[in-house]
């Protein structure tokens, strides 16, 4: 049986709000790389990419995930967009950061730059999609 993905409606114009806050995180982001601070700038990353995602999801089905599982973010973004080879390959890159999520913030595992310039890739890609996607 699948699981049910936790969700909530929300009013599509709000999904500038969702972009705002991806671009507020990865500013951090990038403050935080600056300083070496790479388990921080790692993590704010990741969190910038989920924000997209949520724009993405709102904007196109007015709808948000609301749930703890972030791999349910995954799939309503996959759901929410139509099936291509550029989408398949922007939402591969969201799942590389989704799987980085977990190990960055709870296993103790310490990120240096080569992990953390690793998942800057990941996200440059994604980001890149969903900025495109956003200003369709």
């Amino acid at each position: 049986m699948v699981k049910k993905i936790i969700k909530q409606t929300v009013d599509s114009n709000k999904y500038i709000d969702f972009k705002n806050v991806a671009t507020n995180f990865i500013e951090g982001a990038k403050v935080a790389y600056e300083f070496e601070y790479f388990q921080a700038a790692g993590l704010l990353a990741i969190h910038s990419a989920i924000a997209f995602a949520d724009a993405i999801t709102v904007k196109l089905k007015s709808e948000k995930c609301s749930g703890e599982n972030h791999y349910e973010v995954l799939n309503l973004l996959r759901d929410s967009v139509p099936q291509n080879k550029n989408h398949t390959q922007a939402i591969k890159q969201f799942k590389n950061l989704i799987d980085h999520k977990n190990l960055i913030s709870y296993t103790g595992d310490v990120y240096n730059k080569k992990d953390v310039d690793k998942i800057m890739k990941y996200y440059e890609r994604f980001s890149s999609w969903a900025i495109t996607t956003l200003d369709q």
